[in-house]
């Protein structure tokens, strides 16, 4: 199962690292991490995607996240109510004649064209990670070139 954490920290060298090594030494891979300051430039927001299927394991690794002098909060998404999205720069192939099919998309998914040159399109698009699998899924009849993706963002409702 996957699980949604996010981790407010003070904006300090090294406080990644430390984080990233608490999930690493405990034997799980990070699915998602995106960091920001918040609008505090002394204070990041982290929001990390753990895949952990024992839940005792989990409550430890948010206790020893909460006992490092560099963290503020740390909150659980798995059963609080939350919006999440993450967004995704694709570039696929693109002609004039697939302009308005490509454009289509967007009437069900939120993007755009960022910009259209030559047989490439630049595409962005934001959502839920249902949304944007199910966009990818319709990209590919395009053909995909390249493919950025952000971490999943989470805040609480």
């Amino acid at each position: 199962m996957r699980h949604t954490i996010s981790v407010l920290v003070e904006n300090k060298f090294g406080v990644l690292a430390r984080i990233a090594g608490l999930f690493s030494a405990r034997g799980y891979n990070i699915a998602s991490l995106a960091v920001s300051e918040t609008m505090d430039p002394e204070i990041s927001y982290m929001t990390i995607v753990v895949e952990a299927e024992d839940v005792k394991v989990l409550e430890q690794i948010k206790k020893q996240l909460n006992k490092l002098i560099d963290v503020i909060t740390v909150t659980d998404f798995t059963k609080k109510e939350h919006i999440d999205r993450e967004m995704i720069l694709a570039k696929v192939n693109y002609s004039a004649k697939e302009k308005v099919k490509l454009e289509g998309l967007f009437d069900k998914y939120v993007g755009k064209i960022i910009k259209a040159k030559g047989d490439t399109a630049i595409i962005e698009a934001v959502g839920d990670q249902g949304q944007i699998k199910a966009l990818l899924d319709q990209l590919d009849k395009f053909g995909v070139k390249e493919l950025v993706r952000t971490g999943r963002l989470a805040i609480a409702e």
